[in-house]
């Protein structure tokens, strides 16, 4: 069988020495020493300000809307994965989609300021595949109307923008290490941000709000992570590298093979340092995509649609008009890598 994705597992023994140290110091979580080497080998890496490495990047997500005390309508993407909306709705916030780009596949940034209103406090906007955003674009519209901005980089790992790490624009990115990702800790996340004073509310918010053993320093959550999980971070970052980097070629070689096809791919940003996370494909119609889909399963090969269906979709959200979102959704399929 050939699935959409195979996470990397490091060598044993490398990830057991580290799990030996766990054992010897009988530390297996609360901000342990694992985790903070994780989280500063990952800030030392991309030259990032802060990055606080948590249960996963839902929780991310959830933490980064609550930190930034948003409220009212926050306009986001109907093309992502289900987590952008569901922890819109579950924080209280109502989600307002903005159709995206047929290209990139992002959030199209000349439609947003027509919907925002006087209860728009934020924008969530995914770098999807790892694909940048137009930032200079939403980052303008931000400032003019005074609104938040955070980016669902969950695909991001290792991604650069105009050689800046994707994760250092914005007022908070979140980023996903889930076992599927190009770089995972099994089950982990981060939120990176650059303001001081957000980095300290979300550290003590991912600890219950503790600041000290008795003393509360507002509303928390549990959303650290544990000493195993970052163990798995640490091996893992030796081989990242490389891991890219057969990523990219299984990416070209696809595009190679698949140039003559009547397909269509997706449109990487220009002064974009590229992951290769996901190789999607576009069918002309719902129903080729549907029979290669069939096809290629009956050889155990499982592409996924990745992302179907569009948000805007969901039985929990307003209805809004987003063809574009819509059509893509139906006939997207990522390719294993």
């Amino acid at each position: 069988m050939i699935p959409v994705t195979k996470p990397y597992l490091p060598p044993k023994e490398e990830y057991s020495k580290l799990i030996d140290t766990i054992w010897e110091r009988n530390w297996l979580t609360n901000d342990g020493p694992l985790v903070r080497e994780l989280e500063n080998s990952l800030i030392k890496r991309d030259q990032l300000n802060h990055l606080l490495f948590l249960t996963n990047g839902t929780i991310a997500l959830q933490l980064a809307i609550k930190a930034l005390k948003l409220s009212g309508e926050i306009i986001t993407t109907p093309f992502s994965y289900v987590a952008t909306t569901s922890s819109i709705v579950w924080e209280n916030c109502k989600p307002v989609f903005v159709d995206i780009d047929q290209s990139t596949f992002n959030i199209d940034p000349d439609k947003i300021e027509a919907s925002i209103t006087n209860k728009t406090s934020a924008i969530i906007a995914t770098h999807v595949f790892g694909n940048p955003c137009d930032i200079e674009k939403i980052n303008t519209i931000a400032k003019k109307h005074n609104l938040k901005v955070i980016y669902d980089a969950a695909h991001c790992f290792g991604v650069k923008y105009n050689k800046k790490s994707i994760f250092s624009f914005g007022d908070i990115s979140t980023v996903s290490y889930h076992a599927t990702k190009l770089f995972h800790t099994i089950e982990g996340g981060a939120i990176i941000t650059s303001n001081k004073e957000i980095n300290y509310r979300i550290s003590k918010m991912r600890n219950f709000g503790h600041n000290g053993e008795a003393i509360f320093d507002g509303v928390g959550i549990n959303g650290k992570n544990s000493e195993f999980h970052a163990a798995m971070g640490l091996v893992n970052l030796n081989y990242i590298d490389s891991i890219i980097e057969k990523r990219k070629e299984q990416y070209v070689y696809y595009k190679e093979q698949l140039s003559n096809s009547n397909l269509f791919f997706q449109k990487i940003n220009e002064n974009t340092k590229y992951n290769y996370s996901y190789f999607p494909i576009i069918f002309k119609t719902e129903k080729l995509l549907l029979a290669a889909k069939s096809r290629l399963e009956k050889k155990k090969i499982y592409g996924r649609r990745y992302f179907y269906p569009s948000l805007s979709k969901l039985d929990y959200v307003s209805n809004y008009d987003t063809p574009i979102s819509d059509n893509i959704s139906k006939r997207i399929l990522c390719l294993p890598l």
